[in-house]
């Protein structure tokens, strides 16, 4: 039913890990092709493109659905419909940023230090015009293919580039001057097929996938079982997505014991067992979750 294009590049291997942790695996003859199949009804086609492209082909009705960064939508002025962000990215679920950086030893120390005629280097020409048009500066904006951090500070004066840590950045000896743009990776639809009734459910249920393997990310869920006289102790420490479920369980040596569990944050599980421990749960099971849906 729906054509689906895919990111090729930095955000290949976690784009197609994330579609085999919903269940959703792609399927290729080899990690250089560039079609794939998904074996779901819902979707009939699938292809492998720099995301720089996906945003136009979608906006066009070549696929109906695609995995993009809003860096890109807005580079390249794609009229899509946004099914949502899905927050993940290449090394982790940070946003990237579109910075604005020089060399650590250049003079701009800031945004108002700024001059006519600077070159810039970029291989986002279009935000990288329109920022500087906004500070009412005219500058040489050339295209770069790659490594343009290493244009600095013998071939240009600065770049814009996109950083997810800033720790390249640092290392390449720059220093960050200003934010042009914040940017998530998104699941956009072609405006005329998310007006199809059909393809649209299709859209929502596959964006609904995907966010549930990303909101399981970081839980897990806990079970364990509590005698009648720590169960206030324990439930009033354990953190849940709403409420610990606690199911009255079974009588040993006439004390009474309940089941109890609940979705925890996976950064808080190594300090909550003791804890739960300590005030009297025994049995305490840790699991992962595959998916969370609201």
């Amino acid at each position: 039913m729906l054509k689906l294009v895919l990111p090729k590049g930095s955000l290949e291997s976690a784009t197609l890990d994330l579609f085999h942790q919903a269940n959703l695996t792609v399927h290729r003859a080899s990690n250089a092709s560039y079609r794939a199949y998904i074996d779901d009804t819902r979707i009939q086609e699938v292809r492998i493109l720099r995301p720089q492209e996906i945003p136009v082909y979608v906006a066009e009705g070549t696929f109906d659905i695609g995995i993009t960064g809003r860096d890109w939508i807005l580079e390249t002025g794609s009229d899509v419909h946004s099914l949502g962000e899905l927050r993940y990215s290449k090394l982790t679920a940070n946003p990237i940023r579109l910075v604005l950086a020089v060399d650590g030893e250049s003079p701009y120390m800031s945004v108002d230090d700024l001059k006519n005629g600077m070159r810039i280097s970029t291989e986002y020409p279009e935000l990288t015009r329109r920022y500087f048009e906004s500070l009412g500066l005219k500058v040489s904006i050339s295209l770069s293919y790659g490594a343009t951090e290493a244009k600095i500070p013998d071939i240009v004066d600065a770049i814009v580039d996109i950083t997810e840590t800033g720790r390249a950045l640092h290392a390449a000896g720059l220093r960050v001057l200003d934010t042009i743009a914040t940017s998530y990776t998104e699941l956009v639809a072609n405006r005329a097929s998310a007006e199809q009734t059909g393809k649209l459910h299709a859209m929502k249920q596959i964006y609904t996938l995907l966010t549930g393997v990303l909101t399981a990310r970081d839980k897990v869920l806990v079970k364990l079982n509590v005698p009648e006289s720590s169960l206030d102790a324990v439930t009033q420490v354990l953190p849940a997505m709403k409420a610990p479920t606690v199911n009255k369980l079974f009588m040993v040596s006439q004390v009474t014991c309940y089941a109890v569990e609940a979705v925890v944050p996976r950064s808080e599980i190594n300090m909550l067992i003791p804890q739960l421990h300590d005030l009297g749960a025994t049995d305490i099971l840790e699991m992962g979750i595959s998916k969370i849906i609201p």
